[in-house]
């Protein structure tokens, strides 16, 4: 750990929940949840931008989504059983159902879907997509499998209207070609 750094992550942070929390267990609300990410997200983006809230976000998901990998998932040798071990889990720790809709791993893109997203699924509709943290969540999951960088953009969401969050994961060297 950097000894100038007081919350550099580990999983030890997330403390022994079964010790910790005897009475109440590692349940909560996801409007606790929830309250504890969109007060963060508006004081990062009244201090700093939205850009940099968006950015912030997107790094934090990375940082998850590569513990997360590192924690819960076991080796697999095909991105099938990766997926299916992943959809699982993912339903196992209500962070909602994932559904892969395409995979086209030799133009380096992937299409999925997560219905009753744990991030925004019933907040009313805004005009914007906000499962900034999945995208790189996402991306960081796909990254730890193939050893391929991934850009994940959310191009459906709840708040504009679509009743799924659906996610395009492009490699990061077709993604910048694009833009």
């Amino acid at each position: 750990m950097d000894d100038n750094r007081k919350y550099q992550f580990s999983w030890d942070l997330l403390g022994d929940i079964n010790e910790g929390r005897p009475n109440l267990g590692n349940l909560t609300r996801v409007e606790i949840y929830r309250l504890m990410q969109f007060t963060l997200r508006d004081v990062i983006e009244r201090n700093f931008g939205t850009e940099v809230a968006d950015q912030i976000f997107y790094d934090s998901g990375k940082l998850a989504g590569k513990a997360f990998y590192e924690h819960y998932l076991n080796p697999q040798k095909n991105l099938n059983d990766f997926m299916n071990q992943l959809e699982s889990l993912f339903k196992e720790l209500g962070i909602g159902i994932l559904r892969i809709e395409h995979i086209d791993m030799d133009k380096g893109e992937l299409t999925l879907t997560v219905s009753e997203d744990l991030d925004c699924s019933g907040l009313p509709e805004n005009g914007f997509e906000v499962c900034t943290y999945d995208e790189g969540f996402i991306s960081a999951l796909l990254e730890s499998f193939t050893g391929i960088a991934f850009e994940v953009r959310e191009i459906d969401c709840w708040c504009t209207g679509d009743r799924t969050c659906r996610f395009l994961a492009k490699t990061l060297e077709l993604s910048q070609e694009k833009l």
